[in-house]
């Protein structure tokens, strides 16, 4: 299986050879497909796949083929080699298609976990086999340690082990603690995989309103945002 990723973030073209089997979970998302028409076979999704994805059908898809798969604006694509001893737990949203061949399980998180997350599930994929993971922004990965913690915003998380401390908690002082979202606070060791998309609404609209200066002037100077725009 060969995955193309196109300078400009938009589509990812995935080749399939004769031997080749991709499961998509967003079969909507292809936006064309060339082969053999029954070289694409949906699926219903057995009973935790319908409860995370609130979808009743994946597909099958199997080469030789060439599907070209639409992305989110301001969405990435990488592929991930997954081994058989893998115990990363992935929110599933993130996971467009993986490999034929790899098992699914799903991990039951914490009632409070769960209650900020909106996630009742993680699941755990075993390999050997890829995952096809879908983030806003990049996808980052950093090690944990064991005794220094590494604070996520829970929105970022893509995917943990299954044997890491994780809780929910905030950090810094009396002032940064009141005015951050929930993180996850997580102490172990293996890789932490999480998307770096900015959820910051008040950065991303001083971006758009223009520099440092005419923000600081907007501020400064009565009726400000009135005559500098």
């Amino acid at each position: 299986m060969n995955v193309t990723v196109p300078a400009r973030i938009g589509h990812v073209q995935v080749s399939l050879e004769e031997p080749d089997k991709l499961h998509v979970l967003h079969p909507n998302a292809v936006v064309a497909f060339q082969g053999l028409p029954q070289h694409r076979e949906d699926r219903v999704m057995d009973l935790a796949g319908m409860y995370r994805k609130r979808k009743m059908v994946r597909s099958l898809f199997r080469g030789p083929a060439e599907l070209v798969i639409g992305l989110p604006a301001g969405c990435s694509l990488e592929t991930v080699e997954i081994d058989e001893n893998s115990d990363l737990l992935f929110d599933l949203r993130h996971v467009l298609f993986f490999s034929d061949g790899m098992r699914l399980k799903s991990v039951v998180q914490k009632l409070k976990n769960a209650w900020i997350t909106k996630e009742l599930v993680r699941m755990r994929f075993s390999g050997p086999g890829s995952l096809g993971l879908i983030t806003a922004g990049d996808l980052k990965t950093i090690p944990l340690h064991p005794d220094r913690p590494l604070f996520v915003e829970a929105g970022a998380l893509v995917a943990y082990p299954g044997t890491a401390s994780i809780q929910l908690a905030v950090y810094g002082n009396k002032l940064a603690s009141q005015h951050m979202p929930v993180q996850w606070e997580l102490k172990g060791s293996g890789p932490v995989l999480i998307q770096t998309g900015s959820h910051d609404a008040e950065l991303e609209a001083q971006l758009q309103n223009g520099g440092f200066i005419k923000r600081l002037l907007r501020e400064l100077l009565p009726f400000g945002s009135v005559y500098i725009k």
